[in-house]
């Protein structure tokens, strides 16, 4: 029977949850996520717990926050003027937005507070500083 190792490619089944049990991410309804394992293409924690299982195996894992998103970073808090909002646009906390930095890369941020000139804005991954549980199941080593 062939174990997965790093570098193998596989199809998996998830269910990610959180502590409170809610559903973050699942795979129900839609084709396994296929990725090569210890290529960094998915978290530390999901890539490991890939190792040594074999097609048809199932598991539970925990994830701490260290192999998972890290911990958020206060340098990635934003305070943005609410001045340079364009006029027809609405703040709202909870309003996920999209920014560019100086090298025109993409990133996503939400509105976590408004006051009156400023609006502050969190660009930490939405589950950094979260433990993360998986249900998985080993469907295909390709």
């Amino acid at each position: 029977m062939t174990l997965v190792k790093n570098g193998d490619k596989v199809r998996v089944h998830y269910h990610g949850k959180l502590n409170d049990g809610s559903t973050f991410d699942s795979s129900e309804g839609r084709p396994p996520l296929e990725f090569q394992v210890g290529e960094g293409q998915v978290i530390k924690g999901f890539d490991d717990a890939l190792l040594e299982m074999k097609i048809g195996d199932k598991k539970t894992v925990i994830i701490p926050v260290a192999n998972a998103y890290g911990e958020p970073h206060p340098e990635n808090i934003i305070e943005y003027p609410l001045s340079d909002f364009p006029e027809d646009m609405k703040p709202e906390i909870g309003l996920e937005l999209h920014m560019s930095d100086n090298q025109g890369n993409n990133f996503p941020v939400v509105i976590t507070a408004i006051t009156d000139n400023s609006v502050v804005l969190d660009a930490n991954h939405p589950l950094a500083g979260k433990e993360l549980t998986f249900d998985i199941e080993l469907v295909e080593i390709i």
